[in-house]
């Protein structure tokens, strides 16, 4: 017997209101913010992986400690506030990740009952169209397009 109800908990309607919101007021605060990068420029940009951020934090310390070292051609200001800025963004996106997982993991839940219980219907609709029950025959024509493997006509398989 398969597992039914995984998805027990819903969102309330305030709830789903809340997140939106909160979405929304994301998306205004980065829109004023964040660089609207073409695919070439994601590319071209998108280059610092983790061996240059750890140059990076390495040219940051010697800052921080041996600032006489530091070179007076560079926006020391600029330089620790983009540094700052990624440090926040990257936290965020972690956060953000996490979010999304357990957005993903509400959704297969709910797709998964759903799913199930479409299944449920389609036996019931199949066991009255033996009965001769009116609207079943042409129902049970309709719905076994999404079951072509199974010859059209045999239980669906479960998930």
């Amino acid at each position: 017997m398969p597992i039914s109800n995984l998805g027990t908990l819903h969102l309330t309607a305030a709830q789903k209101t809340s997140i939106d919101n909160a979405l929304n007021d994301i998306e205004t605060i980065l829109t004023t913010v964040a660089p609207n990068f073409s695919k070439e420029e994601r590319v071209k940009y998108g280059s610092v992986n983790e061996e240059r951020k750890l140059f990076v934090n390495k040219i940051r310390d010697y800052r921080q400690t041996s600032p006489n070292l530091s070179s007076p051609d560079v926006n020391w200001v600029a330089y620790e506030d983009d540094f700052q800025d990624r440090a926040f963004a990257d936290t965020r996106e972690q956060r953000i990740a996490i979010v999304l997982r357990m957005l993903t993991d509400f959704k297969i839940a709910h797709d998964y009952d759903n799913f199930q219980a479409g299944l449920d219907d389609y036996k019931y609709s199949q066991y009255k169209e033996t009965t001769g029950a009116v609207g079943f025959t042409e129902k049970v024509a309709d719905l076994k397009q999404f079951f072509p493997n199974t010859g059209g006509g045999a239980t669906p398989p479960t998930v």
